[in-house]
């Protein structure tokens, strides 16, 4: 039961941090990624840091400086060869996928056959938040916060070529610079949520949050409020669920991924109706404002 010794034990103030920090990052990130249709893009990053995260299990190196490098590698790889031909993106995307797959395979095979990580492939695709080093707390805080400072500077630019490039090619927006940027702040959110919810999972706290605030909010930063208030319920209502399934099966807690995309999913259920009910009370409320003759 979630009682005092669940805020006093070790490995859940560090779930807590860490998963926080990954859900505040994930939904800003997130927002902007569902408006500018790249949502493919995080999945392909998502399994790309993956090989890093496998690698890092090999090379015995911090999982989260893995999933970081590769992501990086991913999403500057996307940027330089999709800028070239911008009408085969979905392609380039896709071949990023494959190959971050096919490398994870690799590195997994690795590390179970030269190495005693036997629970390396769970610990990759799905996660383990209450086993993060809380040596990992300063380093995944750390790029967290840079990934924010970097969405706040670029705020009104991706808003604007999200919204309408033309205009934003007109008032002088390098698209290629701004696609760079934005792609290495995307790998960031994505090594984030990877390392606390796994590789598989990550792209629904990337973009279930995101995509749920945006069936309600009419604003970009409601939008964003709203995402990351989703994002911190689902993962920390996951962590609390998951220490308290220890008590349901004892010694045999269920994952903390498994609650967090439960509780991502019912929040983009329930986003509909309340999106399409507040747009039909504006549309109701419209006529009443404007004035007579």
């Amino acid at each position: 039961m979630i009682g005092a010794d669940f805020f006093a034990n070790g490995p859940v103030q560090v779930a807590l941090l860490i998963g926080g920090g990954a859900a505040v990052v994930s939904a800003v990130v997130g927002v902007f990624t569902v408006m500018r249709g790249q949502s493919f893009a995080g999945h392909a990053l998502a399994d790309m840091s993956s090989a890093g995260g496998s690698a890092s299990l090999l090379l015995g190196i911090p999982a989260l400086a893995g999933f970081l490098a590769m992501a990086a590698l991913g999403a500057g790889g996307m940027e330089i060869i999709g800028a070239r031909q911008i009408r085969e993106r979905d392609l380039v995307t896709g071949v990023v996928l494959g190959a971050g797959l096919g490398l994870t395979a690799l590195f997994l095979f690795l590390d179970i056959s030269m190495t005693s990580a036997s629970g390396a492939a769970n610990t990759v695709m799905f996660g383990s938040m209450f086993a993060i080093a809380p040596s990992t707390v300063p380093l995944a805080l750390g790029v967290g916060v840079a990934a924010l400072i970097v969405s706040m500077v670029l705020y009104r630019p991706l808003l604007l070529i999200a919204i309408d490039p033309d205009l934003a090619a007109i008032r002088g927006v390098n698209p290629r610079l701004l696609g760079l940027l934005h792609l290495l702040v995307l790998a960031i959110a994505v090594a984030l949520s990877a390392m606390t919810i796994g590789a598989i999972l990550s792209t629904a706290l990337l973009i279930g949050p995101a995509a749920a605030a945006l069936r309600v909010a009419t604003r970009p930063s409601w939008a964003i409020a709203l995402a990351v208030s989703i994002g911190l319920a689902a993962t920390w209502g996951g962590i609390a669920l998951a220490y308290d399934s220890f008590y349901w099966t004892p010694g045999h807690g269920w994952p903390v991924s498994f609650f967090v995309v439960v509780i991502v999913f019912v929040a983009y259920l329930a986003a509909g109706p309340i999106g399409a009910a507040l747009t039909q009370r504006r549309a109701t409320c419209r006529p009443a404002s404007v004035p007579a003759g």
